[in-house]
């Protein structure tokens, strides 16, 4: 608070401290010589605003070291300079030689992606004189000392990029020919595409991963080429005509830089060992579950050789554990090889055998390598580093909250234990158990309705299993072959809350569940085809006057049970037109009672509900900035005559939504109850729920143990009820008020991050609160806080602890 009211005090000072922060300062320089202040680039040619823009970052990473300028951030508390400086370091002393060698460096990067033509019509070298004040010497003067900084412009025009005009196949091996070509539609490398060295490295690297995709073990990349076809064609037609053959040649050079398009053949180098195009066969495959990180594989193998080797029983001969420890069950590797006895080599199903293995949570590194047997055989060696089997946990939480059900200001404190058992019945299943003990103790003093010290207890314990397969009948998990990393997560809790003369709160969950990715990991998958949650209610004296002031409660707070599903659903894919953008979608589906009032009539107590949730993400990483944004909706729908109850309502509010309101401080609608009522619960929960955000982050300065970053925001959304209540007047959605509903809040915010976490401190401020009863909830003048039409003071701003990014 006394930092809040600091703010407040001297709020114009804290603009000026942030706007001073753009200082640049230069240590480590040659007096009186010139030194290289900024280099840059200006790209001109027929390509696209959005090219050219990318080509300039990636260019001005290849002026010679000699012509780089590096900038650090440094934070300095001083009243003399400003608080953020930016720091050059040790500039190099310019040389005019260094820029020939940087356009040699430009043109290289530049025919790499296909602009063979660029040429450089010109550069500018400016010269700036700046005196500067040196450290205090002799009778604490200061003596002026004189800087040449120089800034280095080089100007490029890229020409046309050349143009794919054809792309053949010629492959030695009739068998290979084939493959190359009835994998021509999955190649990115087609006609009329930009040639680029990069695009024929990747139609390489994807040949020869067919090829090994189809058996043919010993083939890479290095077996094949390309052959580039620059030539025009109108000159290999014959003449003796001099005139006629003068105008060809200038055709062709004018045709070559306006317009230049290749031929493209990728080809078969040949082979001196005939083995290279003959397909291989799995013979075995070796596990090696108990190996150490400083074990040599190709020693162990050998070691092992000469053993006899051990059996699982049950299966055949064709998978081999080598366990002398006897820590290990062949199941969870059984059901992670994908590549059984006399099968074809196929590397994305060995990659995949890895890659699923490396997700189990008993190893912690695996390792592989492959051995000939024979003419067309090869043995599998799966290395396996176990992780630490047995872990023990304990993190303390703390939080303060406003506006609780008995008193204004609360401290929560919370204690949590949690065990791990990586490796139980010696199948790799983890199981994890968890207690948590926590109690909300009253701060607010003797002003608040409840001046009882100790307001609420808290126990709860959990306990879960994560099996490393999807647990189902054979024929059903059949149908989910082609997924990745498949689980079967069982989970049960159980739980315990005592609120000081409010109410007793009972609780018991249990569920079932089946966890996936796709092939590529861009899907994940869930699924829990059983979720039952109990709870018990016992209401005490102080419930009562709750009830009177929020009629509500009484229907949010009741013994009830829920039994159904649950289902989920993501994707996470990158730009089609640029790398450095990612999408993430999610969608979410509940429900309870609705399978069970099929077959028999359900009770009064069993929670009838359908809930959807649906949500959006977009990343844009920039070089040392980046925009993130999101949307969210979500609508609970209770069966006729029934209510939801509060836990699977929506809510706004706090560090990770709505960040200028408080937790659960926002809405319904454009209601006024909770911010003119006389309760002490303001806590508002809605049956829809529509939000999106908006953050542009930027970092600040790096110190040698952590990052400060910032970042500008901006959040706009509502939660809603999906009925009207007339004790609760225009909280429900309506179409005809739904812009006026709509509130919207600004901030900025600190982040420190210590790569491992990140601590999050936001200051937001409510731009538009549907609750002002004037001007349709926009601002009129700034201010910290405002009055209801009762009387009640309300905040207009919101500062936010949280733990890592908001989203």
């Amino acid at each position: 608070m006394r930092f809040i009211q600091l703010i407040k005090k001297h709020y114009f000072l804290f603009i000026l401290i942030l706007l001073s922060s753009c200082g640049v300062r230069v240590k480590n320089y040659a007096p009186n010589k010139a030194f290289v202040f900024q280099s840059k680039v200006i790209v001109n040619g027929p390509i696209s605003k959005e090219t050219k823009k990318n080509l300039s970052t990636a260019l001005n990473n290849y002026f010679d070291d000699s012509l780089m300028a590096r900038y650090v951030k440094e934070i300095k508390f001083s009243f003399t300079q400003p608080l953020f400086t930016t720091i050059l370091k040790n500039p190099p002393t310019f040389d005019s030689v260094n820029i020939f060698r940087s356009e040699k460096y430009m043109n290289a990067y530049l025919n790499s992606r296909g602009y063979y033509y660029a040429t450089f019509p010109n550069y500018t070298i400016k010269f700036d004189t700046v005196f500067v004040k040196t450290a205090e010497v002799f009778l604490k003067k200061r003596i002026k000392e004189k800087q040449i900084r120089t800034t280095v412009t080089i100007a490029i025009n890229t020409g046309k990029n050349a143009i794919v005009d054809s792309v053949g196949y010629v492959m030695l091996d009739s068998n290979l020919q084939k493959i190359a070509l009835a994998s021509v539609s999955k190649s990115d490398f087609k006609k009329d595409a930009n040639y680029s060295k990069q695009g024929i490295s990747s139609e390489l690297d994807r040949l020869a991963s067919i090829y090994r995709d189809s058996g043919y073990y010993k083939l890479t990349r290095e077996d094949f080429l390309a052959e580039v076809d620059t030539i025009n064609p109108a000159l290999l037609k014959l003449t003796f005509n001099i005139a006629e053959q003068t105008k060809l040649l200038k055709e062709a050079a004018t045709d070559r830089t306006q317009n230049p398009r290749w031929k493209i053949l990728f080809k078969q180098k040949p082979f001196s060992d005939s083995s290279k195009v003959s397909k291989y066969y799995i013979n075995k495959t070796y596990f090696y579950p108990e190996t150490k990180p400083s074990d040599i594989p190709d020693s162990i193998i050998i070691h092992h050789n000469n053993l006899n080797e051990k059996y699982s029983k049950g299966f055949s001969k064709d998978l081999v554990i080598r366990d002398s420890a006897n820590k290990f069950r062949l199941r969870p590797l059984r059901d992670n090889a994908f590549l059984r006895k006399d099968s074809l080599y196929r590397e994305t199903l060995f990659y995949k055998s890895l890659n699923n293995l490396s997700r189990i949570s008993a190893w912690q590194q695996v390792d592989a390598r492959i051995k000939e047997i024979g003419k067309d055989s090869l043995d599998l060696h799966i290395f396996l580093v176990p992780a630490l089997k047995q872990s023990f946990e304990t993190n303390l939480e703390g939080s303060r909250n406003t506006g609780d059900i008995t008193a204004g200001n609360t401290l929560g404190l919370a204690v949590n234990f949690t065990y791990k058992n990586k490796n139980i019945w010696r199948q790799a299943i983890q199981s994890a158990t968890s207690l948590r003990l926590g109690t909300e103790l009253n701060i607010g003093g003797a002003n608040n309705v409840n001046s009882d010290v100790l307001q609420t207890l808290q126990a709860s314990l959990l306990h879960s299993y994560i099996f490393p397969r999807l647990i189902m009948p054979p024929f059903l998990n059949k149908q989910f072959k082609q997924l990745d990393n498949k689980r079967t997560v069982l989970s049960g809790a159980a739980a315990y809350t005592d609120r000081r003369d409010i109410y007793r709160l009972r609780s018991a969950t249990a569920s079932f569940g089946y966890e996936a990715t796709s092939k590529n990991g861009t899907w994940g998958f869930s699924f829990k085809p059983l979720n039952v949650e109990l709870y018990g209610v016992d209401t005490l004296h102080g419930f009562d006057s709750l009830i009177n002031q929020n009629p509500f409660l009484k229907n949010s707070f009741r013994d009830g049970t829920v039994i159904g599903i649950i289902a989920g659903i993501s994707k996470t894919f990158p730009g089609k037109h640029n790398k450095n953008i990612s999408h993430f979608i999610r969608l979410g589906f509940e429900e309870s009672g609705l399978i069970i009032s099929a077959f028999t009539k359900a009770s009064d107590k069993l929670f009838t509900y359908e809930k959807i949730e649906t949500e959006y993400k977009y990343f844009h990483k920039y070089k040392k900035t980046s925009l993130a944004g999101r949307v969210f909706a979500g609508a609970v729908f209770p069966r006729s005559g029934q209510y939801v109850p509060v836990y699977k309502e929506f809510y706004m509010g706090g560090p990770n939504s709505m960040r200028a309101w408080g937790l659960r401080q926002l809405g319904l609608g454009s209601s006024i109850l909770s911010d003119t009522s006389q309760s002490q619960y303001t806590d508002r929960f809605g049956d829809f729920s529509l939000e999106a955000n908006l953050e542009y982050r930027f970092p600040l300065f790096t110190t040698s143990s952590f990052q400060i970053a910032s970042a500008l925001f901006a959040d706009a959304g509502n939660v809603w009820a999906l009925k009207p209540n007339t004790s609760n007047p225009n909280g429900e959605i309506n179409l005809a008020r739904f812009g006026r509903d709509l509130a919207l809040g600004v901030g900025t915010g600190l982040r420190f991050d210590f790569n491992y976490f990140l601590i999050r401190v936001d200051f937001a401020y409510k731009v538009k609160d549907p609750a002002r009863q004037y001007n349709d909830g926009w601002m009129k003048n700034f201010s910290w806080s405002e009055k209801r039409i009762n009387g009640v003071e309300v905040k207009n701003y919101a500062v936010q602890l949280g733990i890592n990014l908001p989203f």
